[in-house]
């Protein structure tokens, strides 16, 4: 970063030291105090450092530091002066500067989709540029989570995020400009002079309809493929992290520990797994332990039968004090009193094998009948000419992940919503050479195993 300084000849202009350290539970100045040296001790004297958190004086008494300058973030608001004012009274000369001008904000599984007025963004950026505040928006453009990489957010349960991080924003999750694009661009112009000549267009996009699929096989019975080492053994169950398994999937495997003849509750204490539990007997699917909502599964069978639970790591918390947040089962379960013993746990290298081509070596084309989750489908298609960015839905399906050409385009969710579609980028899809598709379905088997590729996003279809 040094050498692309503004000083030096380059185009930064400023460094961030701390995002909204406020907003955490400790208020360590020593940890502030070694970054500051940190950074000046890579940076220099001259650069200006700063600092960012919420326009309330509990965030900004302990994410500031001296020598660091201090910054806000606030959305839309009715009146710009009274949410500096505490920027203010922490930098009492110097810019205004809200780093965070919240154009819109994120989805979580199972809430309404967000947006945010056109009308009352474009007025917030008014009556700060007229005041001579300066903005960074936030997010100026959406973007995608593709593959495991959706965060969460815990405001009194767990709120895992979306694969669409559209936001709502004023450029689209595809890169296309909306309508509150525009409204900004002639906020704009009535303070500083803007580029001449037409905004360039959305990028064409391509329904390239719909695509069927086959049966590739059952999870449980391609374990060898993806997880090809001897699975750890403990007395009680690990965590991801201690078995450096930190995105994606785990299986543990136990036996029940004596016979369930009438449905008897496999109970997950309160937090216990985090975040989904899929649970199987004899590699029958049985139901979904969820974290923070649904805590018991009943199940039946003998003494000794295989007890498999696939353990999904939905996103990282990422705010707050619950960003020590372990994955996996994280407390152990009962089978109606008695606690599960001596389980063995298949760190799932799933991406690795698919991306090496995996579902094309491997494809059987089974009949779909009598099948359980999770489970894998696959097949492939041709484009009609040269690649374009599209969206892919997957009526009938509930819940899981989805490659194309081996890349992990996401998690789809469509029993829970909002989001209905997955963002294509054309970049993924291949004009010479069929292009594969990969599912894992989680929860249910798809009455109708086909997709469809749209010309348009779907995000607000809540169930």
């Amino acid at each position: 970063m040094e050498p692309r300084l503004y000083q030096n000849g380059g185009n930064i202009i400023s460094v961030q030291v701390e995002n909204e350290y406020g907003s955490y539970f400790a208020c360590d100045y020593d940890y502030l105090r070694n970054l500051y040296k940190l950074f000046r001790s890579f940076l220099g004297d001259q650069v200006v450092l700063f600092t960012t958190d919420g326009n309330s004086d509990k965030e900004l008494k302990c994410g500031t530091l001296q020598g660091l300058y201090a910054t806000v973030d606030f959305g839309p608001v009715s009146n710009v002066t009274q949410a500096f004012a505490a920027q203010r009274r922490f930098e009492a000369k110097g810019p205004l500067v809200n780093s965070e001008y919240y154009t819109g904000w994120l989805d979580y599984w199972g809430s309404n989709h967000s947006t945010s007025s056109t009308e009352k963004v474009a007025q917030g950026l008014y009556d700060m540029l007229k005041i001579g505040a300066n903005v960074n928006m936030y997010m100026f453009e959406g973007g995608t989570n593709f593959g495991y990489w959706s965060g969460a957010d815990y405001k009194n349960k767990y709120l895992p995020v979306t694969t669409s991080y559209d936001y709502d924003a004023p450029l689209s999750e595809a890169g296309d400009p909306t309508d509150k694009l525009f409204a900004i661009r002639t906020v704009i112009s009535k303070f500083r002079d803007i580029p001449y000549g037409p905004m360039p267009p959305a990028t064409p996009k391509y329904a390239y309809g719909f695509i069927p699929l086959k049966k590739t096989g059952e999870l449980l019975e391609l374990l060898d493929d993806f997880s090809p080492y001897p699975p750890v053994k403990a007395p009680y169950p690990l965590t991801f992290e201690e078995v450096k398994q930190y995105f994606g999937f785990m299986l543990y495997r136990t036996r029940l520990p004596k016979n369930a003849w009438n449905l008897t509750p496999l109970v997950c204490p309160p937090s216990g797994v985090h975040d989904l539990g899929y649970v199987l007997v004899n590699g029958v699917y049985q139901g979904t332990l969820e974290r923070d909502s649904n805590l018991v599964v009943n199940l039946m069978g003998n003494k000794g039968d295989q007890l498999d639970i696939l353990v999904e790591n939905m996103g990282r918390i990422d705010i707050g004090q619950d960003v020590h947040d372990f994955k996996g089962l994280v407390k152990n379960l009962t089978l109606d009193s008695d606690i599960l013993r001596d389980w063995e746990m298949y760190p799932l290298s799933i991406d690795a094998a698919i991306s090496a081509g995996w579902a094309e070596k491997w494809h059987q084309d089974k009949e779909a009948g009598d099948s359980t989750v999770p489970v894998f489908y696959s097949g492939s298609f041709l484009l009609p000419g040269i690649t374009r960015d599209t969206y892919i839905k997957l009526p009938g399906w509930s819940k899981g992940q989805l490659w194309i050409n081996g890349f992990n385009v996401g998690r789809y969710w469509s029993s829970r919503g909002p989001q209905k579609t997955l963002f294509v980028p054309g970049t993924l899809l291949n004009s010479s050479f069929p292009n594969n598709i990969t599912i894992l379905e989680l929860q249910g088997i798809p009455i109708a195993s086909y997709v469809l590729f749209l010309d348009r996003p779907i995000l607000n279809g809540t169930v």
